[in-house]
């Protein structure tokens, strides 16, 4: 709550508050858990601790949507709705900034890394350089850790909104104290605040953002971003088509846009300490005849789309093939029910 106060009170006159506003569309949920809270425990009103209580990758026993709390299947709805591009769960009990992969497949504690290791662990480390003390750690080497490196979980957050929701989510633990008293809040902030600031702010500084379209008529695509090397797809919005593909600074990255109908297009970028915008033009695939092979109509649902092939001379042609054997069958049917009528009613038949 104090990070939203201070964006609020500090918008157009700190320029890192103006940016995040103006640049970054930010969602603060107060408490996942807010009658574990209140009852000082992990465990909601049912006892259950949330942060295991998501669909996981390796133990499909946990991918029962229905069989989840109501608060989990409220984030799960929640993320797939508003297609975030990362995001940032505060925990108590440690100080560290912790990345995917949360578990392993053995259930073994090793470092697991996800395809996108690199640019969590640059994400880890903004935070954690930007705290107080946190990247001074001695148990966790420059205050970031791999989470199934540190202790395997199922079922946390972390995983599934990286598997599922496209969004690109950190655990950070902010306080070696569990239950920190109230007065200890203002230092604990204090400590925090730039390191929250600083990643939001990333979000913006670092990667590659920008739109998809269609080169008929230049209307937007919510098509696809792949990063040659990284096995992770990010998708555009389904409204005006834009991305953001959270990539670690520092290398140089091949980018290709995609999108069912169209021609990919592929470009290379230098990514130094600033992101880079790129919006991409994508030609329709044609036919033989040079008839572009989508319509102009798309039928979507989530986040996939299915193009039409418009082959239009055929389509008539069935429609009025349709039309004759339907105009026949009336006619028949109509034939035989005109003799009925002149033979009078049939007599039942007794078995």
């Amino acid at each position: 709550m104090l990070l939203a106060n201070w964006i609020c009170d500090n918008y157009l006159k700190d320029p890192l508050a103006t940016s995040i506003v103006d640049g970054v569309h930010l969602h603060i949920l107060p408490s996942m858990n807010p009658d574990g809270f209140l009852l000082r425990r992990r465990g909601n009103a049912n006892n259950i601790d949330l942060n295991r209580d998501f669909p996981d990758q390796f133990f499909p026993v946990n991918n029962y949507v229905n069989g989840r709390q109501p608060e989990t299947r409220a984030i799960m709805k929640w993320l797939r709705e508003i297609q975030f591009t990362a995001s940032a769960s505060l925990h108590g009990g440690a100080l560290v900034a912790n990345y995917p992969w949360d578990g392993t497949q053995d259930k073994r504690k090793n470092y697991f890394a996800c395809p996108d290791d690199d640019t969590f662990r640059f994400l880890a480390s903004v935070y954690s350089g930007s705290h107080h003390n946190m990247s001074l750690s001695k148990e966790f080497e420059g205050g970031i850790t791999n989470g199934a490196s540190w202790y395997p979980i199922y079922g946390g957050m972390q995983d599934w909104n990286y598997i599922h929701a496209g969004c690109f989510e950190l655990t950070l633990e902010i306080s070696d104290n569990k239950w920190p008293i109230a007065n200890e809040l203002l230092t604990l902030w204090e400590y925090n605040k730039m390191s929250m600031l600083n990643l939001v702010a990333s979000l913006i500084k670092t990667g590659v953002h920008g739109r998809i379209f269609s080169s008929d008529g230049g209307r937007p695509l919510p098509g696809f971003i792949v990063i040659k090397g990284i096995n992770y797809t990010v998708q555009a919005s389904r409204g005006i088509a834009d991305y953001h593909r959270l990539l670690a600074s520092g290398g140089r990255y091949e980018v290709t846009a995609t999108a069912p109908g169209y021609k990919s297009k592929t470009t290379g970028i230098w990514l130094d300490k600033a992101g880079t915008n790129v919006d991409f033009v994508l030609d329709p695939n044609v036919n033989r005849r040079g008839i572009p092979l989508q319509s102009a109509c798309e039928c979507r649902w989530g986040t996939r789309s299915v193009i039409w092939d418009t082959h239009l001379e055929v389509y008539l042609l069935l429609i009025v093939v349709v039309g004759f054997l339907l105009f026949l069958c009336k006619r028949r049917t109509y034939s035989r029910l005109k003799q009925r009528q002149l033979a009078g009613p049939k007599r039942p038949v007794v078995v």
